[in-house]
C-alpha cells in the first residue's frame, strides 16, 4: 500500500522549487550587467551605420562636385529621425575634408556618446557613454 501512495505523489517539493528559484535568481543577477552592456553597444550601431552612410554619400558628392558637403541636406542620404533616433548628426565640410559627428545619450546620464567619421573613413568613439560614469 505504501508503494502505491508513493507512486501517486509525483512532483517537486516546495523546498526543491525554492532552491531552483534561488539558483535562477543568482544566475539572472550575474547575467544582467552583461546584458545591459550588450544592449548599450547595440544602440551604438545606429551611430556607426549613420556615419558610414554619410561617408558614402560624401564620397559620391565629392566625385560630382569636387568638394565635400557642409550640410546634411546637400547629401542624398536617409537617416533615422524622430522619436526612435538616439543620435543627433552634425556635419562640417570644405573642399578637402569633412567631419560628421553623432551625439546621443544612451543611458540618461550627463555624458553623451560621441562618434565621428572623416574623409579618410576614420570612425572614432571620442566619448563613450557606456564606460563613462
Amino acid at each position: 500500500m505504501k508503494s502505491r501512495v508513493r507512486e501517486l505523489r509525483r512532483g517537486f517539493s516546495l523546498l526543491e522549487v525554492m532552491i531552483v528559484v534561488v539558483i535562477i535568481g543568482i544566475l539572472a543577477t550575474l547575467a544582467y550587467p552583461s546584458l545591459e552592456a550588450y544592449l548599450q553597444r547595440a544602440k551604438q550601431t545606429e551611430a556607426k551605420v549613420s556615419l558610414s552612410a554619410i561617408y558614402t554619400a560624401q564620397k559620391i558628392y565629392f566625385a560630382t562636385n569636387q568638394t565635400y558637403a557642409d550640410t546634411l541636406s546637400k547629401l542624398d542620404v536617409q537617416l533615422e529621425s524622430g522619436g526612435s533616433a538616439r543620435y543627433a548628426i552634425t556635419l562640417t565640410g570644405d573642399s578637402t575634408s569633412f567631419t560628421a559627428t553623432a551625439k546621443g545619450n544612451l543611458d540618461d546620464d550627463a555624458v553623451l556618446d560621441i562618434w565621428t567619421i572623416d574623409q579618410n573613413k576614420t570612425l572614432q568613439n571620442t566619448v563613450n557613454d557606456i564606460t563613462s560614469e
